[in-house]
């Protein structure tokens, strides 16, 4: 758990960022002439052509996932019926003529489009959180899940199942959960404290310890509990998905992840600089104890948001930010959005996959995230094997 991937090295020759600010500089006539100033001019440009085009890759992906999404399903919608149906609704009465069935429309505006938009932010949250938690603990086998806040979020909404709780009507499942996800949190930095730093790979070890804990009582509450459906309902959350979506669950988790994502930008330098090392961003002026406190307390909140509302969905935050960072380098200032439309387009798929495919039953998306990652995560195992041999 202590290795480190190559593919989150940076430096000058690999920041497109620190390139352009190093071409803004102005050298001599003669300096940009040289074959050093030329090739570091290709490699800024190769490297902005290559965000562009992964971008446009991405946001394609994303609005296949979207539309197969609304399209599909128990009830398959054409997709020209589905243009004409979003069209009308955000233009308005009177600029379409309505020739589709009322119930295709309640099914795409009321049962799917809310269901869609909730899987993007979801995934795109986990991204986002998975390559800044990767990032914070300089390990390429971390995740949103390695500091127990998925696990102490589910505890929370296990509570509130297996006791009736319901004081804040049907936002109390999700408030639980992200109060359990932020109480996990707590308890792991209060283990993982020692000489008033927080060192990356104690954390790691506490989050695993305090997850297996959590996923003990879990269990014990399920098995204890007089409601025989319990355990169904815990299993179905406890693996993820969106079948609760609606529209008033969608303020909360879309505002976490525009906030969250806003402040992770304004970060990336910092984020950036914590890559070489704790000693050298202490060097450039960066409070490493500080900055990492902050950014785990910001990154358990998008993960407990994003548990709240769609349950326990697996290896998203541990996938695509190694994708994103093989092709595009280590630059969080590139690698935050892209990781974010990838993700949410990734998790639309796997959501599409889950209804589909046994439909008009659905799986839940926990499996579908599960059964591609876990083989990825066995390669990257082998990969650092592989190369620690060689």
């Amino acid at each position: 758990m202590t290795m480190r991937a190559d593919a989150v090295q940076t430096g000058p020759a690999t920041d497109p960022h620190c390139a352009l600010a190093l071409l803004r500089a102005a050298p001599p006539e003669r300096e940009r002439r040289s074959p050093a100033w030329n090739s570091l001019s290709d490699a800024v440009a190769a490297r902005a052509r290559l965000f562009r085009l992964s971008m446009l890759a991405y946001v394609a992906l994303l609005i296949a996932a979207i539309f197969g999404g609304l399209m599909l399903g128990s009830v398959s919608i054409p997709a020209g019926t589905v243009l004409r149906v979003l069209a009308n609704a955000a233009l308005g009465d009177g600029w379409i003529e309505p020739d589709w069935r009322a119930a295709h429309e309640i099914i795409v505006l009321q049962t799917r489009l809310p269901r869609v938009i909730l899987a993007a932010v979801v995934g795109a949250g986990l991204g986002v959180a998975g390559m800044v938690i990767q990032a914070l603990v300089r390990n390429p086998l971390a995740g949103p899940s390695i500091l127990g806040v998925s696990s102490g979020a589910a505890v929370g909404a296990v509570l509130t199942m297996r006791f009736g709780l319901t004081a804040f009507g049907v936002f109390t499942l999700h408030l639980s959960a992200f109060l359990g996800g932020l109480v996990t949190l707590a308890l792991v930095f209060w283990v993982a404290r020692t000489g008033g730093q927080i060192a990356p790979t104690r954390l790691i070890l506490a989050g695993v310890a305090t997850s297996a804990v959590l996923s003990a009582f879990t269990a014990l509450m399920v098995l204890t509990s007089p409601d025989p459906q319990l355990a169904a309902r815990v299993l179905f959350w406890t693996l993820g998905g969106f079948a609760s979506a609606q529209w008033a669950l969608l303020p909360i988790p879309v505002a976490a992840l525009c906030l969250g994502l806003g402040v992770l930008l304004l970060q990336a330098r910092r984020l950036n600089l914590l890559l070489a090392g704790d000693e050298s961003a202490a060097a450039l002026g960066v409070d490493i104890d500080r900055f990492r406190r902050s950014m785990f307390v910001l990154t358990a909140a998008i993960t407990g948001v994003t548990v709240a509302v769609a349950g326990v969905i697996g290896f998203v935050g541990l996938i695509l930010p190694h994708i994103v960072r093989l092709m595009l380098g280590a630059d969080h200032r590139v690698g935050l959005p892209s990781v974010a439309v990838l993700g949410a387009g990734f998790t639309v798929g796997a959501d599409l996959v889950a209804r589909w495919i046994i439909a008009p039953l659905e799986l839940p998306v926990g499996i579908i995230t599960a059964l591609v990652g876990g083989p990825f995560f066995i390669w990257l195992l082998r990969r650092e094997a592989w190369r620690m041999r060689g």
